[in-house]
């Protein structure tokens, strides 16, 4: 069974191994994609109306969050704290300034205030009363953690059966087994020919993301794309693609975010993470780590 939705700007196909029951199947398909959904209203960057971005309104005061949230902000500080400051959810308001602030669907582009210097050490939580304090204005993205997110609650929801993928834009989660009982065939999609597979992997109850150069370009300066070092505010060009395993897609989501920044320390970073990785140099040598 095989349902393919619009969320988070990328088409999320959702495909499982219904067993018995077709309609527990359907059920569970529904509330996979509502995860999708949810992760979306509140966590979106280019709606003005988010949870997140009301909060990033708020400066200097204590502002409730709710628990999905503040799980993604906890998680985000983390692994911010993880990689020094590598992967920074401060990075906001550099990604509207190179134009990633227009909405997929409404075309409604978005403009906030923000500090010329901010770094994810201006972001405070408060874990007793669920809290998130700003100490001067800035945007938060969430852009690097949130699908992957997603996906690890819809997975969650789909766990009953033996086989099941949940794949956004070819961010992916892959649970149990296939039809014929073996381990899922995932294809890592060549650079620029999108058409191709440039790399298989093999995976059961593993998820793997993927972070290239080629999937969004600023609209104010071709050499910038989507990925962009917190400290320098250029895009690195190590790599032209980072594809990282590991258990949950919100971890492989970051780690291969936090690879392709990295640079030429990406495969230090991922054995240290003791994730595996597939990594693509401009000139389309392929890299392994961890194993694979």
């Amino acid at each position: 069974m095989r349902r393919t939705k619009l969320y988070m700007d990328t088409v999320v196909d959702i495909q499982v191994i219904p067993g018995n029951s077709e309609q527990e199947a359907e059920a569970r398909i529904r509330r996979a994609f509502d995860a999708f959904r949810k992760v979306e209203d509140t966590c979106s960057r280019f709606s003005p109306d988010s949870e997140l971005m009301a909060a990033c309104r708020q400066i200097m005061t204590p502002v409730p969050v709710s628990p999905l949230l503040f799980e993604l902000l906890c998680f985000a500080l983390q692994f911010a704290e993880w990689t020094g400051g590598i992967f920074d959810p401060a990075v906001g308001k550099v990604m509207e300034e190179y134009g990633f602030n227009r909405h997929y669907l409404t075309g409604q582009s978005i403009q906030s205030p923000a500090a010329d210097h901010t770094s994810y050490r201006d972001i405070l939580l408060n874990e007793q009363d669920r809290t998130v304090y700003l100490c001067k204005p800035l945007v938060i993205d969430l852009g690097a953690i949130a699908k992957g997110f997603a996906i690890d609650l819809a997975a969650k929801e789909l766990e009953p059966f033996d086989g099941f993928i949940v794949n956004a834009g070819g961010d992916l989660y892959a649970g149990g087994h296939n039809d014929r009982g073996e381990p899922w065939e995932i294809g890592i999609q060549h650079p620029t020919e999108p058409e191709r597979i440039l790399y298989k992997l093999s995976l059961s109850n593993e998820a793997v993301c993927t972070s290239g150069s080629y999937e969004r370009k600023s609209a104010t300066n071709p050499e910038i794309h989507h990925l962009i070092h917190p400290t320098s505010k250029y895009s690195p060009n190590t790599w032209v693609s980072c594809s990282v395993v590991a258990p949950f897609a919100m971890l492989a989501d970051a780690a291969s975010t936090a690879s392709f920044v990295y640079g030429p320390e990406a495969q230090t970073f991922i054995e240290n993470m003791e994730l595996k990785g597939v990594l693509v140099t401009p000139d389309l040598q392929i890299v392994t780590v961890g194993g694979i």
